[in-house]
């Protein structure tokens, strides 16, 4: 599904590569993890990949399709969930999705009908008609997933969808993912919840300063680092336990 050769980035007055040299293949209905400290270059990735920033060098195809040739294409086959809300405070829930779903050329009929579907699903029919301000950081996550996803994207980009949510959240999310999974659609997905992506994910890469220290199945990577039991273990081992904190 994604075919990544020799990516990288280096933003402007940087003096390191954010992305350095990264090659990668990931299969079609992956759950994809990108793991990795503050700074590693997850976030990136995951912005070239989904064609919001573009690489210094490198390139990748989607499906078969390249960013430079058919870009139109892409952007219809692609879903991106980013770390903040993509949504309208002052609009409802449905008027969101409404507009969102227009966005994808979903016909009027039919979009109504995936958006109820859909927010029954993430429990949040009773308040389909309440303004997305009042709603809380899980009510508004689940809210920003339903619209990403309304075009049954072939490809999910997800960065930390399950951030500052409760745990009911996370379940309902994790498992709204899993069904699309199912249904065919490839995931790429970020997070800084060690053991949720060990349940999750179906094949990690753990990257750091750019570039990938290990890439596998979860049960892989656990087996090759040595009294590691866990995917955490694992993380610390690659990365070292020097703190990451990053002021902006």
């Amino acid at each position: 599904m994604i075919e990544i050769q020799n990516l990288c980035k280096k933003y402007k007055n940087s003096d390191e590569f954010s992305v350095n040299n990264i090659s990668l293949t990931i299969e079609k209905n992956e759950i994809y993890g990108i793991l990795g400290p503050n700074g590693a270059g997850k976030t990136t990735l995951i912005s070239i990949l989904s064609g919001l920033i573009k690489p210094t060098t490198g390139q990748f195809k989607i499906n078969g399709l390249s960013p430079q040739k058919d870009s139109v294409k892409l952007r219809q086959i692609i879903g991106i969930v980013p770390q903040e809300y993509a949504l309208y405070p002052t609009l409802t829930a449905k008027e969101n999705l409404m507009y969102f779903g227009s966005l994808y050329g979903l016909r009027h009929k039919e979009l109504r009908n995936v958006i109820d579907e859909s927010l029954e699903i993430m429990g949040l029919s009773k308040f389909a008609h309440k303004k997305v301000e009042q709603f809380s950081g899980g009510m508004k996550r689940r809210c920003n997933l339903i619209a990403s996803t309304l075009h049954q994207p072939k490809v999910l980009f997800l960065d930390e969808p399950t951030v500052g949510v409760d745990v009911q959240s996370k379940k309902v999310i994790i498992d709204f993912l899993q069904e699309l999974n199912k249904n065919g659609t490839c995931i790429i997905y970020t997070s800084h919840h060690l053991s949720e992506a060990e349940e999750f994910c179906t094949k990690i890469a753990i990257i750091d300063k750019g570039k990938i220290h290990a890439a596998g199945t979860p049960e892989e990577l656990i087996t090759q680092i040595g009294n590691a039991e866990n995917l955490e273990d694992v993380f610390i081992s690659l990365t070292g336990k020097e703190l990451r904190d990053v002021i902006i």
